[in-house]
């Protein structure tokens, strides 16, 4: 499927993306002048997991076909995800699509032990920041040399992210700290916590088997983010491409790395494994047989 743009939007399709932006920000407004609402609470909860894919498709494929309507979007994000957009290029698209999950991906989830289970979804977040923020301040300090201006636009989005947090806690601490530091926070343990829901207990040996599929609800919902298999092998694919792109791999995917419900993953593998091993993830790089080999192209 092409691209279908509206006038500097790459596609239209992203108009959705700049309906969650906007969402967040009203909800996170409302709240401050009205107070906290269980509904729009939770629904900001939500907004902060759909920010933090728009920040990774975004990172990408910019949104936008006009440098400055970019970069503009880069700050919105920045300030409404809590923490700047720059460092997904060093942490994700440098190492995680470079390496795909293997030896040399420093946040591959089997370096901290090939489980896959709730205790290692929970502290992954915490576990990949050790390796991978030396990576996102060695990444700056050689373009504060090399590459000046980059360094200094992306020391601007510290700065309005640390201005950002700094102001709203002066103004209110406990409303900024429970109406947007802990939405923020918990769609940042999402964006990093998804590279072990996408990656724990896959094969990073075999390119069609480095990745779990994620079908049905979530993926209207969340940008198609569950198609982990077609992003790896077309990271510049716009999102709404993938669906069809997921369709062509489908056939030659282990059936073990595709889940038709996200919520049924969840309650097998994390909540009833413990107590029913027949229900445990086994983990492909262990595994005798694995997936087919891809074709060459792949």
């Amino acid at each position: 499927m092409s691209l279908q743009p509206i006038g500097p939007l790459r596609d239209r399709h992203d108009l959705r993306s700049l309906a969650y932006l906007a969402m967040q920000a009203l909800a996170m407004a409302w709240q401050w002048r009205h107070g906290f609402h269980p509904v729009v609470f939770a629904a900001s909860l939500f907004l902060a997991v759909g920010i933090t894919v728009i920040h990774h498709n975004h990172a990408h494929l910019p949104m936008w076909t006009r440098r400055g309507l970019n970069r503009a979007t880069d700050l919105a994000i920045t300030l409404l995800q809590g923490h700047p957009t720059c460092a997904m290029h060093p942490a994700h698209r440098l190492n995680h699509h470079r390496h795909h999950h293997g030896p040399r991906d420093v946040a591959r989830t089997w370096r901290f032990g090939d489980h896959n289970h709730l205790g290692g979804w929970m502290l992954h977040p915490f576990q990949a920041l050790t390796p991978v923020y030396p990576l996102v301040l060695a990444w700056l300090r050689r373009l504060h040399g090399r590459h000046p201006g980059a360094w200094r636009w992306y020391a601007l989005q510290y700065l309005a992210w640390i201005g950002s947090w700094a102001a709203l806690l002066l103004l209110d601490p406990g409303k900024a700290l429970l109406l947007v530091i802990v939405p923020q926070l918990f769609g940042l343990h999402w964006l990093l916590a998804a590279n072990y829901l996408q990656h724990a207990h896959a094969d990073d040996r075999e390119p069609l088997a480095r990745a779990r599929n994620f079908e049905g609800v979530l993926n209207p919902l969340l940008f198609n983010i569950g198609l982990h298999t077609a992003h790896h092998a077309h990271a510049r694919a716009h999102w709404s491409q993938l669906p069809g792109l997921h369709r062509q791999y489908r056939a030659r995917i282990d059936p073990r790395l595709l889940e038709p419900s996200f919520p049924a993953y969840v309650a097998r593998v994390f909540l009833l494994a413990p107590f029913m091993p027949r229900y445990r993830s086994r983990s492909l790089r262990l595994a005798t047989t694995t997936a087919p080999r891809p074709h060459k192209d792949c």
